[in-house]
């Protein structure tokens, strides 16, 4: 039994079903953990979405900013750029089944190998936040994508404020922080206010903004925490972080980790992509 997580998919299953085939994935034997933006940029969305549902419970995603864009361009919350890929699945036949399967994956999940716990998330996390507060605060998004409300709730989801975490935060304003936090968050101050202006590498932060994962006093530094969505940042392998966007959909490389009998035990596997899309 192997233990993967795999960065940024985008829509490239090409290179999905070479890097499984790189691993020697096995279904019955082995278990994907999916950092989140499945969809979108890429040539295969909808090819993604039903690669995974065919691998059941092997496969376990957790959503990125651009799966929820999927959710909020199908509900008509969000118009579609001029860059999204996204028609294979809003046009196609199975169109509800591949959504209802995009709304029941959550925003953070958790993983527990041999005492040491692996926290996983699309973007980033917040420093005041614990492991515990991540899980549960993606527990109030994640019931919202299975209820009645999500079509309200994706029309209220976008924008940039509330810029920080309060525990005094209600309604809207707190599920976009939750889903800001988990889905976009590069940079922040060291206190914890949000910045979704940069893009830039973590070598050479904006002034007054560091990396989310260098923030001091960061609560999940216990944690091992595992995370996407950094094309520009590339690889981190670090003790406590595992950044593993590598920019596939952008010419770069669709990476694995295997995870071992312990979170230092680990191995990378990587396959070069087909550039899908122009940086910039």
């Amino acid at each position: 039994m192997a233990i993967y997580c795999i960065g940024d998919l985008q829509g490239c299953d090409s290179a999905f079903t070479r890097l499984l085939a790189h691993i020697d994935f096995s279904p019955s034997r082995d278990t994907l953990y999916l950092l989140g933006d499945l969809v979108n940029r890429g040539p295969e969305s909808a090819g993604v979405l039903r690669h995974c549902m065919q691998l059941g419970d092997s496969v376990r995603p957790l959503l990125g900013n651009h799966d929820l864009h999927l959710l909020a361009a199908a509900h008509g919350a969000r118009h579609a750029s001029r860059r999204d890929t996204l028609a294979s699945v809003l046009e196609a036949d199975d169109r509800e089944a591949l959504l209802d399967w995009v709304c029941q994956q959550p925003l953070a999940r958790q993983l527990t190998v041999n005492g040491e716990h692996l926290l996983m998330v699309h973007a980033g996390v917040l420093p005041q936040w614990s492991l515990t507060d991540t899980l549960a605060y993606s527990a109030e998004v994640q019931d919202l994508l299975t209820s009645p409300q999500l079509p309200e709730f994706l029309a209220q989801m976008y924008g940039n404020l509330p810029d920080r975490w309060s525990d005094e935060l209600q309604g809207t304003d707190r599920l976009r922080v939750i889903v800001n936090t988990l889905t976009r968050l590069r940079f922040c101050t060291p206190d914890g206010r949000m910045d979704f202006d940069s893009a830039e590498s973590a070598e050479s932060p904006p002034d007054g903004l560091v990396p989310w994962f260098d923030a001091p006093n960061r609560q999940t530094e216990n944690a091992v925490v595992a995370f996407g969505h950094w094309s520009t940042l590339g690889l981190l392998n670090r003790p406590n972080l595992l950044g593993l966007d590598t920019g596939c959909v952008w010419g770069g490389c669709l990476s694995a980790m295997r995870i071992g009998s312990s979170l230092s035990d680990r191995e990378l596997f990587d396959v070069k992509c087909e550039q899908s899309q122009q940086p910039g």
